[in-house]
C-alpha cells in the first residue's frame, strides 16, 4: 500500500480552517443582525474548528492508502466513515491529474480516474508529487487498455 505526501495534511488542514474560519464569520453576522453572540463564543467556535480540522486532517492522512492490484486500483479512506474502493481497471474510461492553486504552492497533484457507471463515476487520488501523479496517470491508462484488449470477446 502506498501513502499520500506529507504535504496533503496541510492542504486538508487549510481547507477545513477556512471553513471553520466561514463559520466564525456567520456567527459575526448571527451577532450582528440576530441575537447578541459573544466574541468568546465567536472566537471558540474559530479555534475548535481549526483543532478539529487538524485532528480529522491527520488521522486521515494516517489511513488514507493505495495500491495497484492485478486488476484494480484498490483504495483506502477514511476517519468516521472507512471506505474501501477497488476500481477495476476494465472500468476506467479516463483518467486526469489535477492541481488546483493551493496544490501547486504545496507541490502536490491529483489523479482522478473516472469510471464506466453512474454510481460514483469517479475516484481521486490526492496528495501525489507531480511526478507520481503523472506517473500513475500513465500506469493506470496502460493497465486499462490492456484489461479492455484482454475482455474483449
Amino acid at each position: 500500500m502506498e501513502s499520500l505526501h506529507p504535504r496533503i495534511r496541510i492542504l486538508w488542514i487549510a481547507q477545513w480552517a477556512i471553513t471553520a474560519g466561514i463559520l466564525g464569520l456567520m456567527a459575526a453576522g448571527v451577532d450582528r443582525f440576530i441575537v447578541d453572540v459573544p466574541l468568546s463564543v465567536q472566537g471558540g467556535i474559530v479555534a475548535v474548528g481549526i483543532v478539529l480540522a487538524t485532528v480529522y486532517a491527520l488521522r486521515l492522512y494516517q489511513v488514507w492508502q493505495f495500491e495497484l492490484q492485478p486488476d484494480a486500483l484498490y483504495l483506502e479512506r477514511g476517519v468516521v466513515t472507512f471506505v474501501e474502493t477497488a476500481v477495476p481497471f476494465v472500468r476506467v474510461q479516463h483518467v486526469d491529474t489535477q492541481f488546483g492553486p493551493i496544490e501547486r504552492v504545496l507541490g502536490l497533484s491529483s489523479v482522478v480516474v473516472y469510471t464506466a457507471g453512474s454510481r460514483n463515476a469517479d475516484v481521486r487520488v490526492p496528495g501525489l508529487t507531480p511526478d507520481r501523479a503523472r506517473e500513475l496517470q500513465d500506469t493506470l491508462r496502460e493497465l486499462a487498455v490492456e484489461s479492455e484488449a484482454d475482455d474483449a470477446v
